[in-house]
């Protein structure tokens, strides 16, 4: 039997969502897999009644606590008697572990599950486009993260400013509640979360009129950012720190920026090298001559060699993109293409006739060559 998915994974919200945040996230996926929408679509369905499934256990506070406690909305349904499923040893419920736990207190496998323990804050991840030249020379940019940050009035409580959360009355502030119950192993004291605190040991009478009792609030964050010189496109930029804030104490998460660089008008990148594909005249091709070379650092003077032939490649050592994280820079390679002139006047078609039929057809290496080998073909 397959093993069901966490219910905040099927949401896609985070484990101290709120109430709120929980019913928009249901609708939002139980409208985009309605059967209504999908008929005959068995993965649809499947998705819609795995999305209701966890609404149902998420959006009760009973429901949910017991099942960030066990991993099971009711970890009593089930017994011993069934072959140690449900809420026996190794079911969705509670275990071995929880079972000495209840008797002997703490966790003796040293887990702990308690929801009070400093978690770390959600890492965040966007997107950050640059030009061919900010990736090949580093820059810096500002960016705008939307995030959850610690509400500025309650300082991350939820409590309502110049008031304090108070001790859950009902777990005297230990986020634990405990029930007896008969099994056939006998009496049997088992523990869940609080439902009035959601095992948090704390409650808000006064909540914080800015965030609802939240203690955080939505907020679009500015970040300063170095784009290192020689970074690639795909590759992740990490800032520690810059995600949201932890839980109960615990340190925020981290930003990961992902480069996006444009493509170039004129160049493409093969690790740190740089290849430009330029047209050559004819004339210049056929005789050698001094061409203007575009490069990252501007135009640069270079001398085409007598015949050059297209796919040709000149290389410029020290013209292309600097090393990550080093000082080295790769190369630029152009790669010639001998234009054929268009469009000529009857002048310069008797012109280059008569140039035609100065030649021998040595000068043609190429053409001798295939003939050489068309002739081979057909005597073989």
């Amino acid at each position: 039997m397959a093993e069901k998915r966490d219910y905040y994974e099927v949401l896609g919200v985070n484990k101290d969502a709120s109430d709120a945040e929980i019913k928009a996230a249901y609708r939002k996926l139980a409208k985009k897999y309605h059967p209504d929408l999908h008929p005959d679509d068995k993965q649809a369905e499947a998705a819609f009644k795995e999305v209701n499934e966890a609404y149902e256990v998420l959006s009760d506070s009973t429901k949910r606590s017991n099942y960030d406690q066990f991993g099971t909305a009711d970890p009593s349904q089930g017994g011993f008697g069934g072959g140690y499923g449900g809420a026996g040893f190794g079911g969705d419920g509670f275990g071995f572990g929880d079972i000495f736990e209840s008797f002997f207190g703490g966790d003796i496998f040293g887990g702990g599950r308690s929801r009070n323990a400093p978690r770390q804050g959600r890492s965040l991840e966007v997107d950050l486009t640059i030009t061919f030249e900010e990736a090949a020379f580093g820059t810096k940019k500002t960016i705008t993260v939307p995030r959850e940050e610690n509400c500025p009035d309650c300082k991350g409580t939820g409590a309502k400013d110049g008031t304090a959360k108070e001790t859950c009355p009902d777990c005297k502030g230990s986020g634990t509640v405990y029930r007896v119950q008969n099994t056939p192993l006998g009496r049997m004291q088992t523990q869940s979360a609080c439902p009035k605190c959601r095992g948090t040991g704390t409650i808000i009478k006064e909540t914080c009129p800015k965030c609802a009792g939240r203690g955080r609030v939505r907020r679009a964050a500015r970040i300063s950012i170095n784009v290192p010189a020689g970074i690639d496109n795909g590759q992740k930029i990490s800032l520690r720190g810059e995600g949201e804030p932890g839980v109960n104490g615990g340190p925020a998460g981290d930003l990961y920026v992902r480069i996006v660089v444009r493509p170039h008008k004129l160049f493409r990148r093969e690790g740190y090298n740089v290849h430009c594909d330029m047209p050559i005249p004819f004339a210049v091709a056929a005789l050698g001559g001094e061409v203007e070379v575009p490069t990252l650092d501007g135009k640069v003077k270079y001398t085409i060699p007598e015949g050059t032939q297209t796919g040709t490649a000149f290389r410029l050592r020290n013209r292309g993109i600097q090393v990550l994280q080093g000082k080295s820079r790769g190369d630029m390679i152009v790669h010639a293409h001998i234009e054929v002139p268009r469009g000529l006047n009857q002048q310069q078609k008797d012109l280059l006739r008569a140039f035609e039929d100065s030649l021998t057809g040595k000068e043609y290496k190429e053409q001798k060559s295939f003939i050489d080998k068309i002739k081979d073909l057909f005597n073989n």
